[in-house]
């Protein structure tokens, strides 16, 4: 029998590959337990090696059996001014070292964290007592990514990970992307939560491209079209500043589009009617029928989405004017939190057919912020389900949003914009934007798509993957810069009433107690039909209708859109018109692409 300090060896190196080592374990009494996942320590001359256990086999024959044991090692203690542990091993054991159960004192050393801010997010399975801590500059200097499929307590994990970095780091603001609307009671008063009923982002913020998706609705758009937009809206902004600076709109002059400087992403507020009466007046001018045809279909799809309730996020005082960019900005990055450090940006009530185009926006805005700010308020822009915004799939999605989500992936941390990403399929999340996350929280997955891409993405592990499809309900595999060392974690518990909840209704019916009634079911149906109605208006709108087909009518867009309604009351709508759009989003050199 081997005994080290009063501690029995519970086998012995037989084998030496890599940084694998093999041991035969001792027999089993006296021998203390030793299982899969056990930490053990291995003596080699002056240094103790640190390693886990990956595997037990049964070996030897029939009369002679014996138990093998496969380790990973992980470091090494080092003697030399003081005690303390190292990544990585400087020696190797050799055959016949003894092997012992690594004693709490070294556990303890081997999860220590040195750096200056960190903060506790559950404890180790190892040793529960053990706090398992994180180091927050590094886990967002160079970003973090939380995967797991769902129901495994990835929502929670989250909540957990952004409480302990904001008492890490109070001077770091956060911004949540919350696609189902579950975390607004995790953060209590600390959160601002932004819902699709408060949400202000008016629709000059957005660039040609987000433009384009909104007016569209994720089809195909019109290159004609787009041609005019990319022309007129520059001149709309001109108007807007001459007149702003005059006071009057009669001292605006025809050239100032082309010397205003403005481009159509040129961040500055117009006026909506100012746009519409730009393309009215030009089509008024017109002589070929087709172009004229293609600007009073954009004038009628301008007006439809403008008049669409839905919409009243980005069109609300459209033709009011104002530059609330400034203020928007502050509110959302919480430049002056005000003890609410953090933003919920909630997702479910938005249009289907807008999401991309916000998100593009709100990524964009964090990015840009901290460039032209030189990275005076360290940002993390969390985005959940990110497989969703950056799909690995180059037809899949809208490209514009990849392109923000990456830019702040490769170069946010420069300008202090760092990067939290959140989903369950990282098999289908764009390999460049997770390759750029250097800490990474493996919750339980158990697609094998989903363990192959995550084992090719990330090395020094210590084979600890394998324990991903068997890890339990709050469970991860931590590694990456913001942890001492890969292990095993066990996240805290949050307090039931900050459990997240998905609210996707944003509501607040009660639908608690007894079935629902026929009033609350008539309340629903009430709030459903007045969501899809169209404001001042007192027939149906020509929404299917994406223009006329005869001579536009002098008299402005006003007598164009009213003449094409009366025409289309009276006659169905043609099969180009009805059909529903086959083509999908492209991120090729083109914004779109036919499947």
């Amino acid at each position: 029998m081997n005994i080290r300090n009063g501690v029995v060896a519970v086998g012995h190196v037989i084998a030496i590959r890599d940084s694998k080592v093999t041991l035969e374990l001792a027999p089993a009494d006296p021998r203390p337990r030793v299982t899969y996942g056990s930490y053990l320590a291995i003596h080699a001359g002056t240094r103790v090696l640190v390693a886990v256990v990956t595997a037990l086999t049964l070996g030897g024959t029939l009369g002679a059996r014996t138990v093998l044991a496969d380790l990973d090692l992980l470091g090494e203690i080092v003697e030399e001014e003081g005690r303390s542990f190292a990544r990585g091993v400087t020696i190797y054991p050799v055959i016949g070292d003894a092997a012992l159960l690594l004693p709490a004192c070294d556990l303890q050393l081997i999860y220590r964290v040195s750096a200056a801010r960190t903060a506790a997010v559950g404890s180790h399975a190892q040793d529960p007592s053990l706090p398992a801590c994180i180091k927050a500059d590094d886990l967002l200097a160079k970003h973090f990514a939380v995967l797991g499929a769902t129901g495994v307590g990835k929502s929670s994990a989250v909540a957990v990970i952004l409480d302990a970095v904001l008492g890490a780091r109070p001077d770091v603001r956060a911004f949540l992307l919350d696609v189902h609307n579950e975390y607004a009671a995790c953060f209590g008063p600390r959160a601002n939560v932004v819902s699709p009923r408060t949400l202000k982002l008016p629709f000059w913020l957005f660039n040609i491209e987000e433009v384009t998706d909104v007016i569209y609705g994720g089809r195909p758009p019109v290159d004609e079209e787009i041609e005019i937009l990319a022309e007129l809206v520059p001149a709309a902004k001109a108007k807007y500043a001459q007149y702003k600076e005059a006071g009057e709109r009669q001292l605006i002059k025809r050239s100032a589009a082309r010397t205003s400087g403005f481009t159509a992403d040129t961040p500055v507020p117009y006026l909506l009617q100012d746009l519409v009466a730009l393309i009215d007046e030009r089509m008024g001018r017109l002589e070929n029928r087709n172009s004229r045809l293609h600007h009073h279909r954009l004038i009628t799809r301008i007006e439809t989405i403008r008049s669409d309730p839905r919409y009243a996020f980005m069109f609300d005082n459209a033709n009011v004017g104002g530059d609330v960019m400034g203020d928007l900005l502050a509110h959302l990055f919480r430049l002056q939190p005000d003890g609410r450090p953090i933003t919920i940006m909630q997702l479910a009530g938005l249009p289907a057919e807008v999401l991309d185009a916000v998100v593009c926006v709100l990524c964009r805005l964090a990015f840009e912020f901290g460039i032209w700010s030189d990275g005076a308020v360290p940002l993390l822009f969390v985005c959940e389900e990110a497989h969703r915004y950056a799909s690995a799939d180059r037809s899949v999605g809208f490209s514009p949003t990849r392109r923000a989500l990456s830019r702040i992936a490769r170069e946010g941390r420069k300008h202090g914009v760092h990067l939290g990403l959140v989903t369950q399929r990282p098999a289908e999340l764009d390999p460049t934007i997770i390759s750029q996350c250097s800490t990474v929280f493996a919750m339980r997955m158990t697609n094998d798509r989903d363990q192959a891409y995550l084992a090719a993405a990330v090395s020094d592990t210590a084979n600890l993957l394998s324990f991903v499809p068997h890890l339990g309900t709050g469970e991860c595999i931590a590694f990456g810069e913001g942890v001492p060392i890969p292990a095993r974690v066990r996240f805290s518990r949050l307090a039931a009433e900050a459990l997240p909840r998905s609210d996707t209704s944003g509501s607040g019916l009660d639908t608690t107690g007894a079935e629902p009634s026929a009033a609350f079911v008539g309340t629903v149906v009430e709030r459903w039909r007045v969501a899809t109605m169209n404001k001042g208006r007192t027939e149906p709108d020509p929404v299917a209708a994406l223009g006329a087909r005869e001579p536009v009518p002098e008299g402005g867009a006003g007598a164009a859109l009213d003449q094409a309604h009366r025409r289309l009351l009276r006659r169905p709508l043609d099969a180009a018109d009805s059909a529903p759009a086959q083509e999908s989003r492209s991120a090729g050199s083109g914004l779109w692409q036919s499947r």
